[in-house]
């Protein structure tokens, strides 16, 4: 399932990656690890922000998801299921069967 991952990165705990170096090489490692249909770097709310795309392949998943930003780098998370517009076409071509369908007596 296509899942859209808000990630906001503690202050505190960046500031001290950035000055010791690692902070590219910890990113570029959870990265690999979820290889993300697409990612996206900003400043949001005054917070070193990223966006991500990720397929979770199932419930749990969401924890080896989330867990590497909660733990490397005290980020706050926000995590939404999302589709693509081939997706929304199929979800709404079901939505219209059912409509279509006759009801259960």
């Amino acid at each position: 399932m296509r899942a859209l991952l808000e990630v906001d990165l503690d202050t505190e705990t960046s500031n001290k990656l950035i000055k010791d170096g690692t902070a590219g090489s910890v990113i570029q490692q959870i990265l690999g690890q979820l290889k993300p249909e697409a990612s996206y770097f900003l400043a949001r709310n005054g917070r070193r922000s990223m966006v991500l795309i990720v397929d979770l392949t199932d419930e749990p998943s969401v924890v080896t998801t989330c867990e590497p930003f909660w733990v490397q780098l005290g980020a706050e998370i926000a995590l939404y299921p999302c589709m693509n517009t081939d997706d929304l076409a199929e979800g709404l071509k079901r939505l219209a069967e059912a409509a279509a369908s006759p009801a259960p007596a």
